[in-house]
């Protein structure tokens, strides 16, 4: 993990001006469909125009960069699937994955366009929320072109009162997530670097229930993450106990 420094805060805090500044953001609310985020990332991470949106055989990379592609996706890493079979054989290709370190959930009125003050969720940005993503794309992970960056930073939730319960929260649709300060980054770069997720405190050979403890997730997650660290080579089952797996860390 990288932690923000004054010089990657200002950047961040740039590209967040310059597209709150355009006619997008305000005449859009409620129409942007999730594009905030990946635009604001975007700028972050490439200023430069001319380096964005770039068409390299049949798709379009987000970023092209010194012989670079770089994919911006704020969920459902399945729609990556073909661009992948076709980028990761010539360059190398970073998927980019915005995460809430902090989350502040606002409620917008579709009636009247009114948007109530934040109010604070108390869950906590995992790093481990992009295995549920990285699962559809498994068979990619371990190419060597392959690169993955987690980008951490406090969010704004606009939610639409429209859902199904009396104070038409539950059920609600998302309506945008407006990025906020910049927390911190990781990057893989190598299956090895995945090992930076394996808490110390495990044993030698350890359940998913044991890791998930350790990690403190939930153990639905933490059998996905098992399954993606196997994909990668650091870890591989070594037997069983009673009816759960056991697992151990490749030490090589």
């Amino acid at each position: 993990m990288t932690p923000a420094n004054e010089e990657m805060k200002a950047r961040f805090e740039a590209a967040k001006n310059e597209f709150y500044d355009s006619e997008r953001l305000r005449d859009s609310i409620g129409v942007l469909s999730e594009k905030t985020v990946h635009a604001v990332v975007k700028r972050y991470l490439e200023p430069d125009m001319q380096k964005q949106e770039i068409k390299i055989g049949s798709y379009h990379a987000d970023i092209f960069h010194n012989g670079e592609i770089v994919e911006i996706q704020t969920r459902n890493f399945g729609t990556l699937k073909e661009k992948l079979a076709a980028f990761l054989p010539e360059y190398p290709v970073t998927v980019v994955y915005p995460i809430p370190a902090v989350k502040w959930l606002r409620w917008v009125d579709k009636e009247s366009g009114e948007i109530s003050a934040r109010h604070k969720s108390p869950k906590k940005g995992s790093p481990y929320e992009v295995f549920w993503e990285l699962y559809k794309i498994k068979q990619f992970i371990k190419h060597p072109n392959f690169r993955l960056k987690l980008i951490f930073m406090e969010m704004d939730e606009l939610r639409f009162l429209d859902g199904w319960s009396k104070n038409k929260k539950k059920g609600s649709n998302r309506c945008d997530r407006l990025p906020g300060k910049l927390v911190a980054e990781y990057d893989f770069t190598c299956p090895q670097d995945y090992l930076e997720l394996i808490p110390y405190e495990l044993p030698d050979e350890f359940t998913v229930k044991d890791f998930s403890v350790a990690a403190k997730i939930h153990a639905e997650i933490g059998s996905i993450v098992l399954t993606i660290f196997m994909q990668t080579g650091i870890v591989e089952r070594t037997g069983k106990r009673g009816r759960s797996y056991l697992y151990r860390v490749v030490e090589d």
